[in-house]
């Protein structure tokens, strides 16, 4: 579904792009357990339908179990679908988000990462552009760690990562998440502390920054 915002600042866009004949597709791939990354991926996903010629493509990745009896249905109660190899092909770029686990991504993601050797192999990330985002239930509770952990499968496929740079001033603001390293949130321990102005202008700013250089590199 795609989501359309206003601009959230006058001024000219930092790239000049070209215009593709048909939306490229951004991949937005996110796990989230109580909704706060998903909704971090959700504002990610606007900023990257602001820019013309770009589309947002939310996907998620099911929960896994140490009970081999345990199962996730095929198509997910709520949410976006669950992701599929394909995806990876089709993208220009990635955003790609998980709530903390102690400083690290959460199994899942992992557990799908160690999944995409033949992608590895064939190279079919290599050279496009992607960022992370994340979000944890304390304030000090490993935000850029787990950033940096979700970077390196992505360094891995030979992917081209960007951060937030402090041209952005709520970087220099916030007080609930945001980092150099990646779009952050501050859910607080029952996961339902609400997302900063900050934090939301910082997510959009990232999904645009990302389709723009997704555009930029696809017209090279």
């Amino acid at each position: 579904m795609k989501h359309r915002i206003a601009r959230e600042r006058s001024g000219k866009a930092p790239y000049n792009t070209k215009m593709t004949s048909s939306p490229i597709a951004i991949l937005i791939l996110y796990y989230s357990r109580n909704g706060a990354t998903r909704k971090l991926a959700e504002l990610i996903g606007q900023g990257v339908d602001a820019v013309a010629g770009c589309e947002a493509r939310l996907r998620t990745v099911p929960a896994i179990s140490t009970v081999i009896e345990a199962t996730e249905p095929a198509v997910p109660s709520e949410g976006a679908p669950y992701v599929e190899l394909a995806d990876l092909v089709e993208c220009a770029g990635l955003a790609l988000g998980s709530p903390t686990r102690f400083g690290n991504m959460a199994a899942p993601m992992k557990y799908f990462w160690d999944g995409t050797s033949a992608h590895w192999l064939a190279g079919s990330l290599a050279g496009k552009p992607a960022c992370v985002f994340t979000s944890t239930g304390s304030l000090h509770g490993g935000q850029e760690s787990t950033l940096l952990s979700m970077m390196l499968p992505l360094l891995h496929h030979g992917m081209l990562l960007l951060g937030l740079p402090y041209t952005q001033p709520e970087l220099m603001t916030t007080a609930s998440g945001g980092t150099p390293y990646g779009a952050s949130h501050w859910s607080g321990l029952a996961g339902n502390t609400p997302i900063s102005d900050d934090t939301r202008l910082l997510a959009i700013a990232q999904g645009r920054r990302l389709a723009h250089i997704a555009l930029k590199l696809r017209s090279a």
